[in-house]
């Protein structure tokens, strides 16, 4: 395993470094016209603070380049501009980078203001800081909003939520406040669900919290897994993983620059196969060869 990234030990102010993802999507209630109400879908996108692991949360309609655009810069306009930006290679995220013109053909991708970091594919576990918060939070959230068709959650609704829960994961790490304003000291139980909408928002963020704390806070523990070292991948010939093909149809390919980190640890490999009598290659983490 490797060392922690400088961006996670550096002392900075909050979302200098950030690593980011979106995830859902949770059915919400519009009304239209004539008393007429229809489901609709959100999504949201969490920017994770490298070095204080604070959390931002911002609700998106739809998957597209242009929402994602506009939430980061909702998000800049709230937290100020990051100086690097950590993704995977979703087609959103690389959307955005054409549609501001930042240049896409290295991992790296640079611009004077700041940096855009892309993971390799099928390589999420490169993203683990940010990933393990939206693992949890997702799994809390999702067990939440999916059962609750019968609430009939509005977009207020969701995104006042959304703020609570934002409230609840960074903790002291934003506002310095050790006597923050708390929630209203009442019980809501689940029959606030049904009543005054600030009651089912209260309600939401109470579940959200016992579950956050039961099932993330109790598991911050050190790593305990790849501590064994292990030769570097060298250039040779690999079988490539192809979750869509059967283990006995992975392709036979061929290691042909191998990608060391700053501990001369090689994660990333680029790998060549030829399919339909064209060559091509892949960037890959070496979990998936």
């Amino acid at each position: 395993m490797a060392d922690l990234p400088a961006d996670r030990l550096t002392p900075e102010p909050p979302f200098t470094t950030v690593g980011l993802d979106v995830f859902g999507p949770w059915s919400i209630m519009t009304c239209r016209t004539r008393g007429e109400y229809v489901d609709c879908k959100r999504w949201a996108v969490l920017f994770t603070c490298m070095s204080t692991r604070a959390v931002h949360i911002e609700l998106i309609e739809t998957m597209s380049t242009d929402s994602f655009i506009n939430a980061l810069r909702r998000f800049f306009a709230t937290r100020g501009p990051a100086k690097l930006l950590w993704s995977d290679r979703g087609t959103n995220f690389v959307g955005a980078c054409k549609e501001l013109y930042i240049n896409t053909d290295d991992t790296t991708v640079r611009k004077e203001e700041g940096s855009w970091m892309f993971n390799p594919p099928h390589a999420s576990h490169m993203g683990g800081s940010w990933e393990r918060l939206i693992g949890v939070a997702r799994h809390i959230l999702d067990a939440m909003l999916l059962q609750a068709g019968p609430t009939r959650l509005t977009h207020e609704v969701l995104s006042t939520f959304m703020a609570e829960v934002m409230a609840i994961m960074n903790a002291m790490l934003l506002t310095q406040k050790m006597s923050a304003v708390s929630a209203p000291c009442r019980n809501f139980g689940t029959a606030q669900l049904y009543g005054k909408q600030w009651k089912q928002v209260q309600c939401l963020a109470d579940t959200f919290w016992k579950r956050w704390k039961g099932e993330y806070l109790s598991t911050l523990q050190s790593c305990r897994k790849w501590t064994k070292d292990k030769p570097n991948v060298k250039e040779r010939d690999v079988l490539l993983k192809d979750s869509q093909a059967h283990r006995n149809e992975w392709p036979m390919g061929l290691v042909v620059k191998t990608l060391p980190s700053s501990d001369n640890r090689v994660r990333k490999v680029e790998v060549q196969i030829v399919k339909d009598g064209t060559a091509k290659v892949f960037l890959r983490p070496v979990s998936e060869i």
